[in-house]
């Protein structure tokens, strides 16, 4: 075992029934996006308390920084995140071969190749969306990258680029690619402005096209087409995927976590009872108890879960005293406590009744 490899340590108590079978084999039906400063692993060990089965990925991480800054700090992860896969950003294939190595190393499940971010930052240094416009390249990096792994490589994408935004270009660039052996396309059903639109207007300006998704797996039948854009309900997801072979979920999934209570019913068929918001929040508490005991800070984990009580009474009560506590030098897990109990007074049921978008609307947020 590496020394650094992530074990299940007092300071990483596990979620209670979290499957760890079968780690090396994973489904894309339902994955939740890499989201820069929000999917770290305070982030996704809440997203697995909710659902057991949801792929999920880290925040972007450059080869650069993985190779010269701190391994720990970015490739840590809780046993309880499986499935699991690390997305990596950079160009040059020697990199990214010894990232992949360090993402098969540290036991993640898969590691991805951005190439759909738009931010000037990342174009800069050829990562991200510009990738689009040189598939070879991708192809080259591809191919290192299967070369010292053994598990899967896969790639994340728009459907184009600038003024290269037609349905051909996005074909010739998955065609390319797929020729490495690589199976699995998560496409971003909007294409990326790499100059002029900042990456918040790229996720909402450029419209969404689906219907070039579907048609790339129409054509494509051997690949693996997860859609990715757009994406805010379950009810969607399932219109959308259609003849996909998954979806992906981004904002939606950290603004609405408790959105994901029913992912492992509809897009797995499990029959796990799902966990109300207050077993998902006790839960969390014992987390935060043992981060708080390693040396980490209470804001680095409430802050993901500000909203998890979303349409229900309380829930501003519960936001509030978070926001104007949880920042405070010195905060405990009290703060968190507290807030809970603003909700559990104002919602004086059985804590473990649960009801979701997918079978009844929700109450109003007062």
């Amino acid at each position: 075992m590496l020394p650094n490899h992530p074990t299940n340590s007092a300071a990483d108590p596990a979620p209670a029934g979290a499957d760890r079978a079968n780690k090396s084999c994973h489904s894309h039906r339902f994955c939740v996006a890499p989201m820069m400063d929000w999917s770290d692993r305070h982030c996704r060990y809440l997203w697995r308390l909710i659902s057991q089965h949801a792929l999920l990925y880290t925040e972007m991480v450059t080869t650069g920084a993985l190779l010269h800054g701190d391994q720990e700090r970015f490739l840590h992860y809780h046993p309880s995140e499986h499935p699991l896969a690390l997305q990596l950003g950079g160009s040059n294939p020697t990199e990214l071969a010894q990232c992949s190595k360090l993402a098969q190393e540290w036991g993640y499940d898969e590691v991805n190749l951005n190439c759909g971010c738009p931010s000037d930052r990342v174009q800069n240094n050829m990562i991200g969306a510009i990738l689009m416009a040189h598939p070879q390249q991708v192809a080259d990096c591809i191919k290192a990258m299967q070369d010292a792994v053994g598990i899967e490589v896969t790639v994340k994408h728009r459907i184009g680029i600038d003024d290269m935004d037609d349905y051909a270009g996005m074909v010739d660039f998955v065609e390319t690619v797929a020729k490495t052996g690589c199976r699995t396309f998560i496409v971003h059903a909007r294409k990326a402005w790499l100059k002029g639109l900042s990456p918040k207007e790229n996720r909402e300006i450029p419209p969404l096209r689906y219907d070039m998704v579907q048609r790339l797996k129409q054509e494509f039948p051997e690949l693996n087409i997860v859609l990715n854009g757009g994406l805010h309900t379950l009810p969607q997801c399932l219109a959308e995927m259609g003849q996909l072979d998954g979806v992906m979920m981004g904002r939606e999934a950290y603004t609405n976590p408790y959105i994901l209570v029913d992912v492992d019913r509809l897009f797995y068929n499990s029959g796990r009872p799902a966990p109300s918001r207050l077993a998902i929040a006790a839960q969390y508490v014992d987390y935060c108890r043992e981060q708080l005991a390693a040396g980490n800070r209470l804001n680095h984990m409430t802050r993901h879960v500000l909203g998890l009580f979303q349409g229900q009474r309380g829930a501003r009560r519960f936001r509030r005293h978070l926001s104007e506590n949880m920042h405070q030098p010195g905060a405990s897990l009290a703060v968190l406590e507290d807030a809970i109990a603003l909700v559990d007074e104002a919602n004086p049921v059985n804590p473990m009744d649960h009801t979701t978008a997918v079978d009844q609307p929700n109450p109003v947020d007062p």
